[in-house]
């Protein structure tokens, strides 16, 4: 259910600063507040469109998903100009507004079946980084039509987290690293070495965590782009294998990001 159309349609003006307000929910409450506005029926809100467009126009990807009526108002009143003329009925209106939209939604519905892209993507910027916030984008990007890509880019992000807290912490590390002995020396660094707990469940979690980051550093010797390939051994990643990795490593580095800023805090 949409919390934003649920306050809207109460004539109560949400709050987009929410943590529960995503891209495809904002999105939605762009689509009615147009709706609304077409039919004279219902609240609008023109600060929020204007913010909405605004927040839609700034991202590349999204911008070439806006119907063109959109990009040509820049608020309600502009937009309304348009449409009484462009349609006589308010059911027209209506349907013609759902067809446009249709495009940015199911796009935003793909987006968000990767797992806290949204979390992610706000924590990735706390780094002041980047570099480290284009790779975890273009994994995600990359991980149907380019797997290979997408694998290799999972571990970059994860080896440039990894080393980002290093930096932080002041720890010095050999420039020919492997991606484990990195991994180690945060975990001494933010007390996520199994050695260093004793209760046996919490030292299975961290255990496993080690596993993941030594399997994407394998799944990308193996299966990334970043080397040769074996003529005999070597079997073609398929997006699947990509949405692993790159599941993988978000949800990892979400999880050093967030231990990382607990012990900076404590």
């Amino acid at each position: 259910m949409n919390k934003l159309k649920d306050l809207l349609e109460e004539d109560i003006k949400p709050n987009l600063e929410e943590e529960y307000v995503g891209d495809f929910e904002k999105a939605e409450y762009l689509q009615t507040l147009l709706t609304n506005s077409s039919t004279q029926d219902g609240p609008t809100h023109d600060d929020h469109y204007i913010m909405l467009r605004k927040y839609f126009m700034g991202n590349k990807k999204t911008k070439t998903y806006l119907p063109d009526y959109v990009i040509k108002s820049r608020d309600l009143g502009q937009f309304w100009q348009f449409i009484k003329y462009k349609l006589p009925t308010y059911a027209e209106r209506r349907q013609y507004i759902w067809n446009s939209f249709n495009n940015l939604l199911e796009f935003l519905e793909e987006e968000v079946e990767l797992p806290f892209t949204e979390i992610i993507d706000s924590k990735l910027m706390v780094f002041d980084s980047e570099h480290v916030l284009e790779y975890w984008k273009t994994a995600i990007e990359r991980k149907e039509n380019d797997p290979e890509g997408a694998i290799t880019l999972s571990r970059t992000l994860m080896e440039s987290v990894l080393k980002h807290i290093l930096d932080e912490r002041g720890v010095s590390y050999k420039a020919n690293a492997d991606l484990h002995e990195i991994y180690k020396a945060v975990t001494n660094e933010l007390n996520l070495s199994p050695e260093q707990h004793d209760i046996t469940i919490f030292k299975q979690i961290l255990g496993g965590c080690s596993s993941i980051v030594n399997g994407l550093g394998n799944l990308r010797n193996k299966h990334g782009d970043a080397h040769g390939k074996e003529k005999v051994t070597y079997y073609k990643p398929s997006s699947r294998h990509a949405e692993l990795a790159v599941n993988l490593s978000g949800s990892m580095c979400l999880f050093l990001i967030q231990t990382f800023q607990h012990v900076k805090e404590r």
